[in-house]
């Protein structure tokens, strides 16, 4: 049992890592892809400075924290556009483990520290245009969790998976692996994933296609109120979702898409949302941030959520 699901208390999460980079620190990410970053030591500093915040609201809030490298580009699709070959992006994905197991360890924050191997959609995350079959989606995610394991991640983490058959192969090659999988999908504004299919369908297609292998599912990258309704329809599969990482803007992706301009939200309306959210969902145990979200909105959804 990981300590996130076994502690009793939730666990935070960092917020926006990419848009905080580009926002607030003014650090260019060519494709969005933060895990170039690791290349030079000045990158690494700056992954050391976005980390050390949150890490330091774990330690004043007395929380666990799971923080997911940086690596939710460093696929080879994406990689070759960046120029990595596969040696590349293999020591990129073992590094960036290393990093952020360093500053777990550097913070002493006197709670479980998770490291969790992140993993992006072999697209761009708002759409499924052109997808994988499961078979296909465990073997072109196969090298960076061998890469993750390899290196001592905790968990395997995936963030913004827009259709099923993806999520599937994705939880069979981490299991295949030796790391728990977690799987998290995002919304449009009505709920569904860019698929188009119900949350609900995509987690219980998931789970008979995988034996129920996922550790726990997560919804990422929409705001709660594109979701929250979704969460209604009663059901075994809703205790499946263990985690919620919201964008802090209202906004639907083709609109977040196009603005130029960070939506940073209202941090105190968001963690109203959550505190929301966690009433009718106790059972969730991991709460953070996506796109435009940073350490205000994390520290404000968690005092919300420990009241």
């Amino acid at each position: 049992m990981l300590p996130q699901l076994d502690s009793g208390a939730p666990f935070i999460t960092d917020g926006g890592l990419e848009t905080s980079l580009i926002f607030r620190q003014g650090i260019e990410l060519p494709e969005f892809a933060a895990f170039t970053l690791l290349d030079d030591e000045a990158g690494r500093d700056a992954l050391r400075a976005y980390f050390r915040p949150y890490l330091a609201l774990a330690r004043e809030r007395g929380v666990g924290i799971v923080l997911d490298t940086p690596t939710w580009r460093a696929n080879p699709d994406w990689g070759a556009q960046l120029g990595y070959d596969a040696a590349a992006l293999a020591h990129a994905n073992r590094a960036a483990v290393e990093l952020v197991r360093q500053l777990g360890e550097a913070a002493h924050t006197g709670h479980p520290v998770i490291v969790a191997g992140g993993v992006g959609p072999r697209g761009d995350g708002y759409v499924a245009h052109e997808r994988m079959t499961a078979w296909q989606a465990a073997a072109y995610h196969a090298p960076q969790l061998a890469a993750f394991a390899d290196a001592g991640a905790d968990v395997a983490s995936a963030l913004t998976l827009a259709y099923a058959e993806e999520a599937i192969g994705y939880v069979q090659a981490a299991t295949a692996a030796g790391l728990p999988a977690v799987a998290s999908f995002t919304v449009e504004t009505d709920g569904r994933l860019p698929s188009g299919q119900p949350l609900r369908a995509a987690i219980e297609q998931v789970d008979e296609g995988t034996g129920g292998a996922a550790t726990y599912f997560m919804v990422n990258c929409a705001h709660p109120t594109h979701f929250a309704p979704a969460l209604e329809e009663p059901g075994a599969w809703r205790e499946r979702i263990r985690g919620v990482r919201a964008n802090a803007s209202a906004r639907s992706h083709e609109e977040l898409d196009a603005d130029e301009t960070l939506d940073d939200g209202d941090p105190l309306e968001l963690a109203a949302r959550y505190a929301e959210l966690r009433e009718r969902l106790p059972w969730l145990a991991v709460l953070g941030g996506c796109c435009g979200t940073d350490e205000r909105h994390v520290a404000a959804i968690c005092d919300a959520v420990l009241g």
